[in-house]
């Protein structure tokens, strides 16, 4: 095999492994450092996560990073906590209204188009050069951050009634949906975490089409490079 491979390489990635890990294990697999990866999925999340392969389509990272997403995402209404995901610890539970499907599709409305969020403080963003989580793993106090994004929308919206809604999104770079999750829980007067996330697409890449993440760590060099694909969007 050699190492001036080339391509896509379009993983279903599983929970529990970060963006970072699959980019590790690949670089060592393919026996090249030049990787990268299309967005940061946090280990909670599976789904799609695209890995760069090589200079052509490293050179690639920012068309990439900046494609629409599509996920599939799980809220539990009445609990925060600090990672607003269910990895994080709990910090306060608040009562749940009696609510109405009309409710929370007149919410999802109000953060629709152009959104204002909060970054989340466990996050890999970078202040001064260090990750977000890093920060929030030692205690600092950290400003909170805010970035506008644009949600195009919240599709096939369910509830079950008591304290649990799943909805589809569609969204332009930089969504957190950790973020959306917890405002929308707010916007219908409790706070919530997301449960499950999980990437459906990025562009007009499917997860449909991905090779199994689990599969990285053992799977033969030759029968990774069969699923390399031309870095075109």
């Amino acid at each position: 095999m050699p190492t001036n491979a080339s391509g896509l390489l379009l993983l279903d990635k599983p929970q529990g492994f970060t963006s970072n890990d699959a980019v590790a294990v690949a670089r060592r697999a393919l026996g090249t450092k030049c990787i990268g990866h299309s967005g940061t999925l946090d280990p909670m999340a599976t789904g799609l996560l695209i890995l760069l392969v090589g200079r052509a389509a490293t050179r690639m990272q920012e068309r990439f990073l900046k494609l629409p997403k599509v996920y599939r995402a799980e809220l539990y209404l009445g609990t925060d906590t600090d990672t607003w995901d269910a990895q994080g610890t709990p910090l306060q539970n608040l009562p749940v209204p009696p609510l109405s499907m009309a409710q929370i599709m007149a919410a999802a409305q109000t953060l629709t188009g152009p959104v204002r969020q909060q970054i989340p403080p466990f996050s890999a963003k970078k202040i001064n050069g260090r990750k977000m989580y890093d920060l929030a793993r030692e205690g600092q106090p950290v400003q909170d951050r805010f970035n506008t994004v644009q949600i195009d929308g919240w599709e096939d919206l369910s509830f079950d009634g008591k304290d649990k809604i799943s909805f589809t999104l569609r969204c332009g770079c930089g969504t957190y949906v950790r973020s959306l999750g917890r405002m929308l829980a707010q916007k219908l007067g409790t706070t919530g975490h997301l449960t499950a996330l999980r990437r459906l697409q990025i562009g007009p890449f499917s997860v449909e089409h991905a090779w199994d993440g689990r599969k990285l760590k053992t799977a033969p060099r030759e029968e990774i490079v069969q699923w390399l694909q031309e870095p075109a969007v």
